[in-house]
């Protein structure tokens, strides 16, 4: 480990490799999200094709990989934009996505997830026993197959990224037969059970396996437990509770705007018991964080291992606070126009105190999920559901009583925009404490 912090760390190589990585990714991850609703974390695929290229390219090192898979990782989880902002244009806002308004959303909520996880990397990556499954296998993984040039390692860098070429050409060649109808991409139907109903909906696609893959048993099979509830328990009962006299014909309805509330529920309750848990932690993290900014401005500085040197303290501040600016313009603009004119200001700064607390909240249960089931299996739509349900209560309650009833499309709009600054806050946390943990274990700066 001492050796692996002498190394060359962030190089224009590892910047680029995992730029050009990340277009890639986020476009599989985006049309995968769309298609079944669902993202995959990149990690691993990315260290992967790095450990070959940069080695192709003469930069090998574990500690520029991992650069490359901490970049390339982003694009697996920042994708998830797309369960929230597209609400925008269904609602009718927007006629379609605004470059820089997007752009801007994602680069500030971006940068609060990545602000707000550095103590919570404390608390949940150096102080807790929590596994996670995806940082350590994308660590095991630089392990071997940067094992100081030995032959063991390329030779485990090559076979890895030829079973990373078979499974893309498998996948593209079933959904190409998927594409022309010779083959079917899902297995789906509601039907009747006595007096009542439920479904099932079972995909195909490849990608799903490999997702599944990734998990592992564990999660596979409290998955799996979930899928039963839902359509094995809480679909059929409530079909039943309606009377209808085709139950089939409400099944689906019935699954979407009931038993998916059931869902966001538990994982509301989840929310809360996990960020109770947290609070001394997190409290703990930002002093033992502020103890490492003493020590390094101090004589022992030279010598604190690179692994506990976090962003100083004033900094992560200073960077809090001014992001302020971005997310109250944002606001500003969005609600600059339009039936809420009048109230832009109070809004705007009413919105941002609401974002700020929310992600504290999001990213502190999000970074612990990730902890505990992996990036790929932390409940980010769930908890884009409670964060748009807040914002909707909370101007149902302080703003709609005082403005006309014109107003209303505006503000169920203004709540979906401020979840999606949250959203992607979260989604960054999630990934980004993952990331650490590899790093941790690899050696890396923080």
């Amino acid at each position: 480990m001492a050796q692996a912090g002498q190394d060359k760390e962030l190089t224009l190589g590892a910047l680029v490799l995992g730029s050009a990585l990340t277009l890639i990714f986020t476009a599989a991850n985006v049309f995968l999200g769309l298609k079944v609703g669902l993202t995959f974390s990149t990690s691993i695929p990315a260290a992967v094709i790095s450990m070959v290229a940069l080695k192709a390219l003469g930069q090998s090192g574990i500690l520029q990989n991992n650069i490359v898979q901490t970049v390339a990782s982003s694009a697996g989880t920042l994708s998830s934009i797309i369960f929230v902002m597209p609400g925008l244009i269904m609602v009718g806002w927007w006629a379609d996505f605004p470059f820089w308004q997007s752009a801007l959303i994602c680069a500030t909520g971006g940068l609060l997830g990545v602000m707000f996880s550095i103590p919570l990397r404390r608390a949940l990556v150096t102080g807790s026993d929590l596994p996670f499954p995806e940082g350590c296998a994308a660590a095991e993984v630089l392990k071997v197959g940067s094992d100081d040039g030995s032959p063991a390692g390329a030779e485990e860098s090559k076979a890895g990224l030829l079973a990373l070429l078979t499974g893309s050409a498998v996948s593209a060649f079933y959904a190409l037969l998927t594409a022309m109808r010779l083959a079917a991409a899902d297995a789906a139907a509601w039907f009747r059970i006595g007096p009542s109903a439920t479904g099932i909906d079972y995909g195909l696609s490849f990608a799903l396996m490999g997702v599944g893959h990734l998990v592992g048993i564990s999660v596979g099979a409290a998955m799996l437990l979930g899928l039963f509830v839902g359509f094995g328990a809480a679909t059929p009962i409530l079909v039943w509770l309606h009377h209808a006299p085709d139950p089939a014909a409400i099944a689906e309805a019935t699954w979407a705007h009931e038993v998916r509330f059931i869902g966001a529920g538990v994982i509301g309750v989840a929310a809360l018991w996990t960020l109770g848990k947290l609070v001394l932690p997190i409290a703990k993290g930002l002093r033992d964080a502020a103890a490492s900014s003493r020590a390094r401005k101090g004589a022992s500085g030279a010598v604190l291992p690179v692994e506990e040197r976090d962003m100083p303290v004033p900094i992560v501040g200073a960077i809090t606070a001014a992001l302020l600016g971005p997310t109250i313009g944002l606001l500003l603009h969005f609600t600059g126009t339009g039936p809420l004119a009048a109230w832009s200001w109070p809004l705007a700064i009413g919105g941002t105190v609401y974002i700020y607390i929310a992600t504290v909240i999001v990213a502190s249960v999000c970074g612990y999920m990730a902890g505990l089931i992996g990036a790929s299996n932390s409940p980010l739509s769930g908890v884009g559901i409670l964060a748009i349900l807040g914002a909707a209560i909370l101007l149902a309650v302080t703003v709609e009583p005082f403005v006309p009833a014109s107003a209303s499309s505006q503000m169920i709009a203004l709540a979906l925009f401020a979840t999606s600054i949250i959203f992607c806050a979260a989604a960054i946390a999630n990934d980004n404490l993952q990331d650490l943990k590899t790093g941790q274990l690899v050696g890396a700066t923080p």
